[in-house]
């Protein structure tokens, strides 16, 4: 029996998200070309407490870009615009170099990542496939949300880095500059506001992850 073509795309899409879920949590990310920030700053100077809790605060960093890859290909998968879906790529190409890099930052502080990934990823997913199925606004809406309450984090974490990581330091400032540019399209297409228990959920769910990430 043949599948109508509506169902017959929303199955390869699936199988996309699936590929790409195996790629985000266990191969390395690709590399688009696009500039590692790091690698243009100062020597590190720190010590090794400073190495362990920046390594800590980048497994966090590192752990959200997993989240944003899911949250991006379950918001895909479920949007009917295609144009939408154009955006969502794009947004989740730039998140990819995000997540290159917070691998790579790991790397050099001898860290590892976050055991917790594959949870993070499945219920981020989940959470993305939510907001697209409701609509093109409130999909822009949960986009929008997610970003500035990321920026908002990084803007924590940037005061929490050892003042001598620069090489974090310009990941986070890029990282930042992106998600703020993410959120101001997702605005000007249209996005709806969240209610504020929605948003207050969001933060909740943020703050669980960081904190349990933060540690394992």
């Amino acid at each position: 029996m043949r599948l109508p073509d509506s169902a017959t795309e929303l199955c390869d899409r699936l199988i996309l998200g699936a590929d790409q879920a195996l790629r985000t949590i266990f191969a390395d990310p690709a590399d688009s070309g696009r500039p590692d920030p790091s690698a243009s700053t100062a020597t590190d100077t720190i010590n090794d407490s400073e190495r362990r809790k920046a390594a800590r605060l980048m497994r966090v960093n590192h752990s959200g870009e997993v989240c944003a890859q899911a949250l991006y290909q379950g918001q895909a998968t479920t949007s009917r615009n295609p144009e939408l879906r154009r955006q969502l790529q794009r947004a989740s190409d730039e998140e990819n170099d995000h997540l290159r890099w917070c691998a790579g930052r790991l790397q050099q502080l001898q860290a590892n990542k976050s055991l917790l990934n594959p949870f993070w990823y499945a219920s981020s997913f989940i959470l993305g496939a939510t907001a697209g199925a409701l609509g093109d606004r409130w999909n822009l809406g949960f986009l929008a949300e997610t970003e500035n309450q990321v920026v908002a984090h990084l803007d924590d974490h940037l005061t929490r880095l050892p003042e001598s990581d620069y090489a974090s330091r310009a990941i986070l400032e890029q990282m930042k500059q992106d998600e703020a540019g993410h959120a101001t399209e997702a605005v000007q297409r249209g996005a709806a506001t969240l209610p504020a228990p929605v948003r207050g959920l969001m933060r909740i769910g943020s703050r669980l992850m960081t904190q349990t990430t933060y540690w394992i």
